[in-house]
């Protein structure tokens, strides 16, 4: 199997195999091998209950290294929340969050690649799920999160024996730091922002989806976005459906930041094509608090060809919604709860959406929380 790299900017290919996490002009990767259809229709009985049923569009082989480090990711219920809204109970996963579906794939090639030792940063649960990963392969990881992380995220990755770099400052200090590292180092950067191969992973979300709607999709997917890495995957499955005629048109990517961290919600506000750095004046939602998200020009793009929207949602708002979460049987932590709290803004700025479709994750488990 051929699988490349190859840069969004000047379309210049790396092979897999070279370790590129950006291209020499400095653009940002994106992945490309030969997949396969899926055959729904064998995935939907398989005994196979991961996201590994979809082999024949994951770039690894039927007989290959995921079967050892697989934990079981994927295959989370789709549970009805109202007539018309479903919540998918991402928090099922290994590690408690959605994070696993990519990490399992980013990092099995990591251990196809003959990688003994990574370095990633994260907001706290992809760190958790890279930990967690990365000692199941055999790999040692270096972890980089803000000291702001929860405690209990910290401890969830000390717990899976990787080495923690605390890094005072925002998100994008802590990104800076890792890549300072990776720099350095020449190790490989499992980074779920700059690996493409993450979405890989992520997009069986849209996969599983179709299959537990009997061969449809929703109408629209409300999606909460901070790097976009759920976002991308749901988009490049879209594609891959779309191409291979199992749906005839795209649902909406309905996107969700939180207001004191917005800045891909003001770029499409404002119909810009990249989006601007903002200050990141505090808010609860942790795991979407990206000031600076590299893949932001992407994003937008993705959330234009669905004819989809982004709003902005209130602390106070999120917070109100965990509680109602809590209240129908959901502890999510606080960032997951954005998504609810999306949901009832959605409905307001387009009343059709109460009779259509709608898809939300519960990305991480409330204990995650402090």
């Amino acid at each position: 199997m051929v699988m490349n790299f190859i840069c969004v900017g000047c379309n210049e290919k790396y092979p897999i195999e070279s370790h590129k996490w950006k291209c020499e002009c400095g653009g940002l990767l994106n992945f490309e091998y030969e997949k396969k259809s899926i055959n729904f229709t064998k995935t939907s009985t398989s005994r196979n209950h991961s996201l590994w049923k979809y082999i024949d569009a994951l770039p690894f082989e039927e007989e290959d290294v995921w079967q050892d480090i697989t934990m079981g990711e994927g295959d989370t219920p789709l549970i009805k929340l109202h007539e018309n809204l479903y919540a998918k109970a991402e928090y099922y996963m290994p590690t408690l969050s959605f994070k696993d579906r990519g990490v399992a794939v980013l990092i099995a090639m990591a251990k196809k690649l003959g990688i003994d030792r990574v370095v990633a940063d994260s907001s706290g649960n992809a760190g958790s799920s890279i930990a967690a990963y990365g000692a199941r392969a055999g790999i040692q990881c270096e972890i980089f999160v803000a000291e702001s992380t929860s405690d209990k995220k910290i401890k969830q990755i000390e717990a899976h024996g990787a080495i923690i770099h605390k890094v005072p400052g925002s998100r994008e200090d802590v990104a800076n730091a890792a890549i300072a590292m990776v720099e350095d180092t020449n190790l490989f950067y499992a980074s779920h922002i700059y690996n493409p191969l993450f979405w890989e992973g992520t997009k069986t979300y849209v996969y599983e989806t179709y299959e537990q709607l009997d061969g449809q999709l929703p109408e629209a997917f409300i999606i909460p976005v901070g790097n976009g890495t759920l976002l991308l995957g749901a988009y490049i499955a879209f594609q891959e459906l779309l191409e291979n005629g199992q749906i005839d048109k795209m649902p909406k990517i309905l996107a969700v930041q939180a207001t004191n961290c917005a800045p891909i919600q003001k770029a499409f506000s404002d119909g810009k094509e990249v989006v601007d750095f903002v200050e990141n004046t505090g808010t609860l939602a942790e795991g979407i608090a990206i000031a600076a998200p590299a893949r932001g020009a992407e994003i937008l793009k993705a959330v234009r060809a669905t004819d989809g929207d982004i709003i902005s949602i209130s602390d106070d708002a999120i917070v109100t919604a965990r509680k109602e979460l809590a209240l129908k049987g959901f502890y999510v932590e606080i960032t997951s709860a954005v998504n609810y709290a999306a949901y009832l803004s959605f409905i307001e700025k387009y009343p059709e959406l109460k009779d259509q479709k709608v898809v939300l994750p519960l990305c991480g488990a409330g204990i995650k929380s402090n």
